[in-house]
């Protein structure tokens, strides 16, 4: 079992830098895939949504990848001599025409001509380092991966918890029916003489009506589905692959049966139950929304 929540970073070095990619996820129902990328690496996006569809099927998923270069690397310093030439040739001509004293030097042509020496930034080598931020983004993904699953290994823990104490109230639920039929039994019977007043119930007549209201209060059948459920969810939770929204149908079909059961319940410890159950069910479905 795997959380939908994690977080994954790893780097790869290339030339005068390097590569880092961070892969976090928080839930969702479904998947939805976000990408940070530097501009010259756009064109591999619609690759990298496919890698990272393989390893996450649901949960909001942010992938960031950044190029950390070294700052004398990633600029260059370019000399424009035909520019220095030819501003040199109009203020020596200027002054020569003109008569004008002083001297042609360098802090002349760095205020009127400032765009002789100029930085610009190094062109990235995209295809050599493609593979690189493949690798990188290979690495967080797997790192996410393993947070993935040792929070999805507490989870599973946490509900195979509540899944014990869930069997249990089933077993409790099914006992107090057991032990209550007999005594609605003699409740019905007490009702319908009094209902009846001095006249002597006919056998068939009065056994017909107490057989429809004993089934109407019987819970054996929800049991018996609820003991199902219960095996099925434990399946579940043994599984590798993605399972949060079987779980999150397992748990709908389980408070079916024990709002069914609530809704038979005449007797004030069959309710605890019920009640009780019904408190498990929703610490289960907090922790199934963070399921994949």
């Amino acid at each position: 079992m795997r959380s939908m929540t994690g977080f994954g970073r790893a780097r790869a070095q290339v030339s005068g830098g390097f590569l880092t990619a961070e892969v976090r996820s928080i839930n969702s129902r479904f998947l939805e895939l976000k990408i940070a990328l530097p501009r010259e690496y756009q064109a591999l996006e619609p690759d990298l949504r496919k890698k990272v569809a393989e390893w996450q099927e649901r949960g909001r998923v942010d992938i960031t990848i950044r190029r950390d270069a070294n700052e004398q690397r990633a600029r260059a310093v370019e000399l424009d001599l035909p520019l220095a030439r030819e501003s040199v040739r109009a203020w020596t001509r200027l002054q020569k025409e003109l008569g004008l004293p002083g001297e042609i030097d360098l802090a002349l042509l760095r205020r009127t001509a400032p765009d002789v020496v100029r930085l610009r930034e190094r062109a990235v080598p995209v295809k050599s380092e493609e593979a690189a931020l493949r690798k990188a983004l290979d690495r967080a993904l797997k790192a996410h991966d393993r947070e993935r699953r040792r929070e999805g290994t507490h989870l599973a823990g946490d509900m195979r918890g509540r899944l014990r104490v869930l069997d249990a109230l089933r077993r409790r639920m099914r006992d107090i029916s057991v032990e209550m039929r007999p005594i609605f039994q003699e409740r019905m019977a007490k009702r319908l003489r009094k209902v009846l007043g001095n006249q002597t119930p006919e056998p068939e007549r009065l056994v017909p009506e107490i057989a429809i209201v004993l089934d109407k209060a019987d819970v054996s059948e929800e049991m018996t589905r609820l003991d199902a459920h219960l095996q099925a969810f434990r399946g579940l939770l043994r599984e590798k692959a993605a399972s949060g929204k079987r779980i999150e149908f397992l748990l709908q079909e389980i408070l079916r049966e024990v709002n069914t059961t609530g809704s038979k319940a005449n007797h004030l410890p069959l309710t605890q139950c019920v009640l009780e159950a019904k408190a498990e069910l929703e610490k289960l479905r907090e922790q199934a929304a963070n399921v994949e």
